[in-house]
């Protein structure tokens, strides 16, 4: 039976060029040159941070990654912007996560939507990703093109198309 894999993941790669590219920016950028501005990117923890001497510079600077991002064809959407800015003396720093993988409720209201279709297909939650098996690959595609179409807060990617 055709399969496919409906996952939320981020490509490291782009997304270490996004800071690299930010990075060089603030080397260049007049209102930023000089100051003690920083970007990080951990890939192992997941996390970019930034770390600046004000919150109009902390502002802008993350304009300037997620524009960045997006021209990097990183999804904005994989962000997780809800932490507040921590002053550390005369530095703010921003940690930013970075979404990898679907969370359990996420996952439910994917296959919710993916059931209510009607379409003849079988999700089914795995960890971090949603497999849909069905009969007909045009089953299968149908359903990718109503998850596009949804809105899930997430940037979805299908994966492994076995047929």
């Amino acid at each position: 039976m055709p399969s496919v894999d409906i996952l939320s993941k981020v490509d490291l790669q782009m997304l270490d060029n996004a800071v690299n590219v930010v990075k060089r920016e603030l080397e260049s950028r007049y209102d930023l040159r000089g100051t003690n501005s920083k970007v990080e990117a951990d890939q192992k923890a997941l996390t970019i941070k930034i770390s600046t001497e004000d919150h109009m510079k902390l502002d802008s600077i993350l304009d300037l990654l997620l524009e960045r991002s997006g021209k990097q064809k990183v999804d904005v959407r994989s962000y997780d912007l809800s932490e507040e800015p921590v002053p550390s003396g005369k530095v703010l720093y921003r940690i930013i996560k970075i979404k990898q993988g679907i969370e359990r409720e996420t996952a439910k209201k994917i296959i919710k939507a993916i059931k209510e279709s009607g379409l003849k297909v079988q999700p089914q939650i795995m960890d971090d990703m949603i497999r849909v098996t069905g009969k007909k690959i045009d089953d299968l595609q149908a359903m990718m093109a109503l998850c596009k179409e949804k809105d899930f807060e997430l940037p979805l990617t299908f994966d492994n198309m076995k047929s």
